[in-house]
């Protein structure tokens, strides 16, 4: 049974990344309320966290053989709804443990919707001809924005987490049904080998390569997600409505840079533009590190969401595009190392806020992005340009263009009419 709105594949793709991203992205902006709530520190907060990634790494290392039998169609229906109404169930957890057991199943369900969003975006980049990895990250992105937005109104509205996120639910349900209740998967990549997919992805070393490129940006991507609002309370004591202002400015940077990102990867290199955006994601992390007033951190955070944006899409496509095995398990193998530094990284910064502060977690940063800077290379080189050919009927349209065409191409018939070779003059003889 088909229902929804009728819609390009790409667009199918888009709305895919974007609700998933809003039924994950409620929870962040209520963070400081759950931790005040519960009556804890920074690292035990983190702790809690933690629940997350191994449930998310789990399902990246073992998820991808189990997807490809369940089918992508009905998996993505049914789990991204269930990941909205995890988390409404989870901050009901009345501690750091109970709260930490509740986020396991959310993890779980992330790592594999993680999977189905990224290798559909690849199939149908390669069915289309063209690149739209960045833009539909970039529709993460807008998803997040929207739910920093919604998180710090109804929390300035006083909404408690648990209503807030109980809200939450339905409005996600009725999105897949009107957006995605007619997807229906694109064709898998021919790849070079047919090797059943293994329980276990395991990397090989292009791959790490490629981990090693994306460190920095998954490890501060999730900081500022997950302590951005934190760090707004802690260090300058702003309200719940600045707060998730902050963590939407951060998405709203990031998603602005991916959307446009695929044309600056076509007129340049993947390695290039990874470049440029490790750069700025360097300046936002000394800004937020040294910032002495909230307006000039929130540039900062500007800032990493510009530098954070198309890093990790970059090498998910590279990952995709590898030959070597399917490209679900390469997206597996690079996404679950990644998701490391994406999940469990920010995680434990809660020890580092609690002996160094907030600031130095951001700054641990910076030893990343130069390991980042080294192996960004592995990104993909540029394309070699090549002359276009002169269109026949245009080149003999003007008079002196048609004497210096007859002299470099004198036996080409034209469409223009001049077909026959003009008579030498003395300073065009020909040579014996």
């Amino acid at each position: 049974m088909r229902f929804g709105l009728s819609l390009a594949p790409q667009h199918r793709v888009y709305a895919g990344f974007a609700i998933y991203s809003f039924a994950m992205g409620n929870i962040f902006p209520r963070l400081p309320d759950i931790k005040r709530a519960m009556e804890i520190e920074d690292g035990t907060l983190g702790l809690s966290l933690i629940g997350t990634p191994i449930g998310t790494l789990t399902a990246l290392t073992l998820a991808a053989p189990v997807l490809e039998r369940v089918g992508f169609r009905r998996a993505l229906l049914g789990l991204v709804p269930l990941i909205a109404l995890a988390y409404a169930i989870a901050v009901h957890a009345p501690g750091p443990l109970a709260l930490f057991l509740m986020l396991l199943p959310v993890g779980l369900m992330i790592g594999s919707v993680e999977i189905i969003l990224n290798v559909e975006a690849d199939r149908t980049e390669f069915l289309l001809g063209r690149r739209i990895m960045n833009r539909a990250h970039s529709f993460w992105s807008m998803g997040f924005f929207g739910a920093g937005l919604f998180g710090g109104a109804l929390a300035h509205l006083g909404l408690s987490p648990q209503l807030h996120l109980a809200v939450v639910v339905p409005m996600v349900g009725l999105s897949m049904m009107l957006f995605l209740g007619g997807y229906e998967p694109a064709p898998a990549r021919q790849t070079g080998t047919g090797d059943a997919a293994p329980m276990f992805a395991r990397p090989t070393l292009p791959i790490l390569v490629l981990v090693a490129v994306t460190l920095s940006a998954m490890l501060l991507e999730g900081a500022s997600i997950d302590w951005s609002a934190i760090y707004m309370r802690t260090v300058f004591d702003t309200g719940p409505f600045v707060a998730g202002c902050t963590v939407a400015l951060f998405a709203f940077s990031q998603a602005t840079t991916r959307f446009f990102a695929d044309s600056f990867v076509d007129r340049h290199s993947p390695s290039g533009v990874a470049r440029v955006l490790l750069a700025t994601m360097a300046a936002g992390v000394l800004i937020v590190f040294f910032s002495p007033a909230p307006a000039v951190s929130m540039l900062g955070f500007a800032l990493l969401g510009i530098g954070t944006s198309a890093i990790f899409p970059l090498a998910i496509s590279a990952a995709a595009q590898r030959t070597d095995r399917s490209a679900a398990i390469n997206v597996a193998a690079l996404s679950q190392i990644s998701f490391v530094a994406f999940l469990l990284g920010p995680s434990l910064l809660g020890f580092v806020s609690d002996h160094w502060g907030i600031r130095s977690a951001f700054g641990i940063g910076i030893p990343f992005i130069v390991l980042s800077l080294l192996t960004a290379g592995s990104l993909g080189r540029p394309r070699r340009r090549t002359k276009r050919p002169i269109r026949r009927g245009r080149c003999c349209r003007k008079p002196a263009r048609r004497e210096r065409h007859f002299r470099c191409q004198p036996m080409r018939s034209h469409t223009c009419g001049a077909s026959r070779r003009p008579p030498f003059t003395a300073m065009q003889q020909p040579r014996v």
